[in-house]
């Protein structure tokens, strides 16, 4: 089992930069691929960005293609999600999920952080 903790959401003017962790517990982090997601008010979660094991291979929604940065750090059981240029319609909660397969699709995370709220103010 893996328990995931996310922590850096805060609030921040548009243009500005936060960035997100997620620390996660077991021995095993490296075995995961492991995804960001947001939840906005009153939407449903989407993806936001996916990082291979390895931190080889990483593939983002088009929403943050440019503007956002996943990776990861094997040794200290942690993803990042360097989040820069940030807009108002970027805020949401975050999570952090990891599945043992290579997906970008919601139902196929297994492990989910509890989320960290994000506000892009304006």
């Amino acid at each position: 089992q893996v328990q995931l903790v996310e922590s850096g959401g805060g609030l921040v003017q548009a243009g500005g930069s936060l960035r997100l962790s997620c620390a996660a517990s077991g021995r095993t982090f490296s075995s995961y691929v492991m995804g960001w997601f947001l939840q906005a008010p009153g939407k449903e979660r989407e993806f936001v960005a996916a990082i291979s094991q390895s931190g080889a291979s990483t593939y983002y929604a088009n929403s943050g293609k440019g503007r956002f940065t996943i990776s990861r750090d094997n040794a200290k059981n942690t993803v990042y999600l360097q989040m820069n240029s940030l807009k108002p319609e970027d805020t949401a909660v975050y999570y952090c999920a990891s599945t043992l397969r290579w997906s970008v699709k919601i139902v196929d995370y297994d492990y989910w952080g509890q989320g960290t709220q994000v506000t892009v103010s304006s």
